[in-house]
């Protein structure tokens, strides 16, 4: 059954790096996604930091294929409204008890915004914040 599913760094990069301890577990899930015929969705926020992380850790050529592929690619890349980023600001003022980055935070809102409750993440933070995870 296919279902909206947001799309965090984590995932992206996992996919990307063939180190990354997630990489054989990124791989089934985009095409068991894929297959699926899942609508994913991300942000422009989660794009950018996905192309820093591989600018930095691999190397440029990769960081600018995958920002070629995603943009060229089925999944949806939503652009932050002002009243996300207000959001995503009072999330964090709410949940001092935790580590969320402003990344995080901008992906629950829009996530919220456009009502999905499924992540592809290796990051915890989403399930803590309420949303259910695929890995």
């Amino acid at each position: 059954m296919s279902e909206r599913i947001f799309v965090d760094s984590s995932a992206y990069y996992a996919l990307t790096d063939v180190r990354d301890q997630n990489h054989a577990a990124a791989v089934i899930t985009v095409w068991r996604l894929a297959r699926e015929g899942n609508d994913l969705h991300t942000s422009n926020f989660v794009l950018a930091e996905t192309h820093g992380l591989i600018l930095n850790r691999l190397n440029r050529d990769i960081a600018e294929r995958m920002l070629d592929e995603t943009c060229a690619g089925a999944t949806k890349i939503i652009r932050l409204l002002e009243r996300d980023e207000t959001q995503a600001r009072e999330i964090i003022h709410q949940n001092k008890d935790k580590e969320y980055s402003l990344v995080d935070a901008s992906s629950f809102a829009l996530m919220q915004r456009l009502h999905i409750r499924v992540a592809w993440t290796y990051d915890q933070h989403f399930e803590q914040f309420g949303f259910r995870r695929i890995m």
